[in-house]
């Protein structure tokens, strides 16, 4: 049912329960095909009021952070996949009681806690929990260095060189992420070079995980390759498949909903300036960067058409992104809906400047929208001191 967007305050993130559904679905569908496991990443989708939707469909989540592994503990109920680039040694014994895999990203980080990890498990004979390592294959066609885990200098995995011909004692599963919202293709060029450094290791593992970045809720994505892949290494080396996607979960499932405040001339550029911020609440715009679609609107000017320049409502200079064109003349109280703002752009708000965060809501699948919630001056207050 169309989202009635005069019922939805501004700003506000919205997400559409049925979008949600049919890419849980799909999802669902995947797994159950290649026989392996698909969890959610909460880097990418931390809504946790959307948390009992997801959960119809995915057994687990995986966490890089603490305050993640007890979103997932209390929220979906389950134990955590986690990995972090390090631990903190005061975390670490709650890390041990939230989580079912813990992955390490280096050797060091592994001697430094094993003995942590036997004893807990010693102490506690009945609880599942197994540990891996995070490698890097040194191979990525990610073209974005910051989203890049295989550039050198890359803190993120460990290298074949640095590895020994037997998994250390305690180490059961493989890890890698090297792919950012890439196709199945890039994925099996990928395993070709996994194989090529860690096959040997590969062999000796009971899991592997093949993280994120697997959009496999993208239009035109080979899904029948993605099962084909999946299967044939899980069959290969005889071991438990893991797959934790971010963007594919909630990609192209909601909008955010922003208002127009102002109209100005600015030396022959006209901008409209909204009620949200680029940098404070879609910061990965800037980031990338990438130019977001706005429903009914032309991604690049068009002679003839209104042109605007889209500007954010913080003081800093470059909080804008742009340019538009429109059907008709801007004015203040018009509606600018971005679309796809659900997956990471959430995640990555920050009150920046004093402006609130937008609310979030849900349009459900009966044609109703839910206010779950919205933000004001504590919120800004309880991030300072």
């Amino acid at each position: 049912m169309p989202v009635d967007y005069n019922q939805i305050p501004s700003p506000c993130f919205v997400l559409q329960e049925e979008l949600l559904r049919n890419n849980l679905s799909l999802i669902d569908s995947v797994q159950k095909q290649a026989g392996c496991t698909i969890i959610l990443a909460l880097k990418g989708f931390s809504m946790y009021s959307a948390f009992p939707i997801v959960k119809e469909y995915l057994r687990g989540a995986t966490a890089s952070s603490l305050n993640e592994v007890k979103l997932i503990n209390d929220y979906m109920g389950y134990q955590a996949h986690t990995y972090m680039p390090a631990y903190l040694d005061q975390e670490f014994t709650e890390i041990l009681e939230r989580s079912s895999h813990i992955t390490f990203n280096s050797l060091s980080q592994w001697e430094r806690f094993r003995d942590r990890v036997e004893a807990y498990k010693k102490e506690n004979p009945d609880k599942a929990l197994s540990c891996g390592i995070r490698v890097n294959p040194q191979y990525s066609e990610v073209a974005t260095d910051m989203y890049n885990p295989c550039v050198p200098g890359s803190r993120l995995g460990v290298t074949r060189d640095k590895l020994p011909d037997v998994l250390p004692e305690g180490i059961e599963g493989i890890h890698f992420h090297t792919l950012c919202e890439n196709g199945s293709d890039t994925l099996e060029r990928t395993l070709v070079a996994l194989e090529e450094r860690f096959g040997d290791l590969l062999h000796q593992a009971k899991w592997l995980n093949m993280g994120g970045g697997h959009l496999m809720t993208r239009e035109g994505y080979d899904i029948e390759k993605l099962i084909k892949v999946v299967k044939a290494i899980r069959e290969k080396y005889n071991l438990d498949v893991i797959l934790e996607p971010g963007s594919a979960i909630a990609w192209r499932t909601g909008e955010l909903v922003t208002t127009v405040l102002d109209v100005m001339d600015s030396q022959g550029i006209d901008v409209a300036i909204l009620d949200t911020s680029f940098a404070a609440h879609m910061p990965d715009t800037l980031e990338m960067p990438y130019k977001p679609v706005i429903t009914g609107a032309d991604m690049e000017p068009v002679a003839g058409k209104p042109t605007y320049r889209m500007g954010g409502m913080t003081c800093l200079a470059g909080d804008y992104l742009g340019d538009y064109s429109v059907k008709e003349v801007l004015k203040p109280g018009d509606r600018i809906i971005f679309e796809d703002m659900i997956h990471y752009t959430m995640v990555k708000t920050t009150t920046f400047n004093g402006v609130n965060l937008p609310s979030i809501g849900i349009w459900t699948s009966k044609g109703e929208f839910k206010l779950v919630r919205s933000f004001g001056y504590e919120s800004f207050k309880d991030r300072l001191s």
